[in-house]
């Protein structure tokens, strides 16, 4: 058993990261991308979102996304048909096919998000077990003051960047953008992505409840995607201004050096 106190040792510069920390890490970030572009390709079969629980071509959209061909598709046209009874009904139709090929990605895309959910999982039970996110990454309270978080923000705007050490311990931002993900946005993702299931709402319609619809749920399910995108974005950047051979030798072998 470790001593008393041990686990909120403040690691060395530069410690690296233990094995389960760099596991977790490669098939979350595997996870994330095939949910990136699997997601892109569903969205791009319907590239509009609305607000509340219901929404199709022909109520207006809260956003419209110039993602591909169905993107403004050029409208509809009035078409009519005859019952045997000799009565008719008025029936819409579109000024072209839709582009809905993507039945393999939403199977690889439900795949990718039990992976994310298992590892997520995985990581957070270690995590607490080891004391890991409450040493590393959970900002401590008197951390969060303005003046603290500016002069944080200013020197990641310095050039040009310091070298990384190599594993924790992080900076405020990088607490800040880590405890987001983890404890914030990943989870919204995964409960409005079940609020979108037929079968889950079936069982728990209090779900999309929730968010105040599917429809609700989806669009928030994009806007997460986004801000994970961007965070993604910046965090590469950032593993590669500031000694991209050194990060990536710590989070794939477990040491800098």
């Amino acid at each position: 058993m470790s001593p008393p106190g041990a686990y909120d040792a403040i690691p060395s510069p530069g410690a690296g990261h233990p094995r389960w920390v760099r596991l977790t890490h490669w098939i979350g970030a595997a996870s994330v991308i095939t949910l990136a572009v699997t997601g892109f390709v569903i969205l791009m079969a319907h590239p509009r979102l609305y607000w509340g629980e219901v929404g199709n071509d022909l109520t207006p959209p809260l956003i419209e996304l110039p993602v591909s061909r169905n993107y403004k598709h050029g409208g509809w046209e009035v078409g009519t048909s005859s019952f045997p009874e000799g009565g008719t009904t008025v029936s819409m139709i579109r000024t072209y096919d839709i582009l809905n090929l993507n039945s393999w990605g939403r199977s690889l895309h439900f795949l990718a998000a039990w992976f994310l959910l298992v590892t997520g999982l995985t990581y957070l039970v270690t995590g607490i077990f080891t004391g890991h996110l409450r040493r590393n990454l959970l900002p401590r309270g008197r951390e969060l003051t303005p003046r603290l978080l500016w002069q944080d923000f200013i020197g990641h705007l310095r050039r040009p960047t310091p070298t990384a050490p190599g594993g924790p311990p992080y900076n405020l931002l990088q607490k800040c953008a880590y405890f987001g993900v983890v404890f914030l946005a990943l989870p919204l993702m995964v409960i409005t992505g079940l609020a979108m299931s037929p079968a889950i709402n079936a069982a728990y319609p209090f779900l999309a409840g929730m968010f105040g619809g599917t429809q609700s749920a989806r669009t928030i399910h994009f806007c997460l995607f986004a801000v994970l995108l961007l965070f993604v974005i910046i965090h590469v950047v950032m593993v590669a201004m500031s000694g991209f051979k050194r990060q990536m030798r710590t989070i794939t072998l477990g040491r800098p050096t």
